[in-house]
């Protein structure tokens, strides 16, 4: 009997296990996208997709993509949409059927749709968090520059001050980490993302907004929108 109750259960549950959940996660700097995302990743065991990873990567074992990006990176000036483009959709073809969560993608409508040329989303996640907090948060904001690990001295400190967790290596502060440049970038975010969001509100109920303070505040009403989102996929027929 309890062989059967077993085969049973993960047959009825085997839909489940098939369905891939495919979800884009938005938010300006210092919003707690990253904080998020991991606690995401970690509970959902999705794959987790950043063009910065992956430039860094492909710029490390020297690959073509990589030479031609680090050529920008080196200047200071951001990589080309192609680049951006061809980096991100190559990546999504190794992860075959998997969940995903795809941060820091697209920044643009011209990513956005040559994202949905190639894959189909479940949900975009919008962090919207008030821009005063999210100044304050920058300015105790540290960086392991090799790996792109993000500290704050507020939350999120390191175990040991001005050392990263996992290399032991110095930590640094970012030059435009200052409050007036801060506030230009979260202006010229602003302008970026409102016609990403207005190229995703032609998709009925994709987009879901999350406002609050602290990602303490924001997380648990995520991580319910993604137990909800992932029960509706196995439902529909």
């Amino acid at each position: 009997m309890n062989k059967f109750l077993l085969i049973v259960t993960f047959f009825t549950n085997f839909p489940m296990l098939r369905q891939a959940t495919r979800v884009v996660i938005l938010g300006p700097p210092a919003s707690g996208k990253g904080t998020i995302s991991k606690r995401i990743v970690d509970k959902f065991d999705f794959v987790h997709i950043s063009p910065g990873d992956i430039l860094r990567s492909n710029i490390e074992k020297r690959t073509e993509l990589g030479k031609k990006a680090v050529t920008y990176v080196n200047q200071g000036k951001l990589v080309p949409d192609e680049l951006i483009i061809k980096c991100i959709t190559d990546h999504l073809k190794q992860v075959n059927n998997k969940s995903f969560l795809l941060d820091g993608f697209p920044r643009n409508v011209t990513q956005a749709k040559s994202l949905s040329a190639v894959q189909q989303l479940n949900a975009v996640i919008n962090l919207n968090v008030p821009h005063e907090v999210i100044i304050e948060r920058i300015e105790g904001r540290w960086i392991h520059l090799k790996s792109g690990r993000i500290y704050n001295t507020g939350f999120n400190a390191p175990k040991i001050p001005g050392k990263d967790d996992i290399t032991g290596e110095n930590l640094i502060k970012r030059d435009d980490d200052k409050v007036d440049i801060v506030a230009e970038r979260l202006k010229i975010y602003e302008a970026e993302v409102k016609p990403v969001l207005e190229y995703y509100q032609q998709f009925p109920d994709i987009i879901k907004t999350f406002h609050g303070r602290t990602t303490n505040e924001i997380y648990p009403k995520v991580e319910k929108f993604i137990i909800d989102l992932q029960k509706s996929l196995v439902e529909k027929p």
